[in-house]
């Protein structure tokens, strides 16, 4: 039953790989919106302005799980020009991530080696989604809302959404690349500036 649902998921998402968004589009910004770290604290999305940053609703019992790995090369690849990776854990999808925040933070740290933040285990879709939840969805429309875990939300440095993926678009996809290359380009510092 699992392999069908999974098999059923990629299909919908080779549909609907990602899509581009106009800059300005809808009202506020990410960075109107606040997080849950996994140690409790407070991670107000603002405290990322003037970053590109990659928001990505995880899980540590999926096929997608592996997608870690990637995403940890990418932040080592992009953090010294401004990318932050974000990782929120959620178990809104096929109960794939039961554990305990502990359990998660200890899971990811030790089998795929994550340093970029990631958050308390948060719910990603409908009612009960967190407030930039239901933010990023508006903004991303009926397509780009969460369907599975490994969903990824492009917010650029001004807090607007620049683009979303779907779970199937690896994070060293080229396309994924170019987007963030193009992101971290608006947002650079002159040649001598500080």
């Amino acid at each position: 039953m699992n392999r069908l649902l999974a098999s059923l998921t990629c299909a919908f998402f080779a549909l609907s790989s990602s899509v581009a968004l106009p800059a300005m589009a809808g009202e506020g910004s990410a960075h109107d919106f606040a997080l849950t770290a996994i140690d409790g604290s407070a991670m107000p999305l603002s405290a990322y302005r003037g970053k590109t940053v990659l928001v990505v609703n995880t899980a540590s019992r999926c096929s997608f799980t592996q997608q870690y790995a990637p995403l940890q090369a990418l932040y080592e690849t992009y953090r010294d020009r401004g990318l932050v990776v974000i990782g929120v854990p959620s178990n809104d999808f096929g109960g794939q991530e039961p554990g305990t925040e502990g359990d998660i933070e200890d899971f990811t740290r030790s089998a795929y080696r994550v340093d970029f933040p990631l958050t308390n285990k948060t719910s990603v879709r409908g009612e009960a989604a967190t407030p930039f939840y239901k933010w990023v969805t508006r903004e991303a429309g009926p397509l780009g809302a969460p369907r599975w875990n490994f969903q990824k939300y492009l917010i650029g440095p001004d807090g607007r959404l620049v683009e979303w993926y779907t779970p199937m678009t690896e994070p060293d996809s080229p396309r994924l690349r170019a987007a963030i290359e193009r992101s971290l380009a608006t947002h650079a510092s002159p040649a001598g500036g500080s």
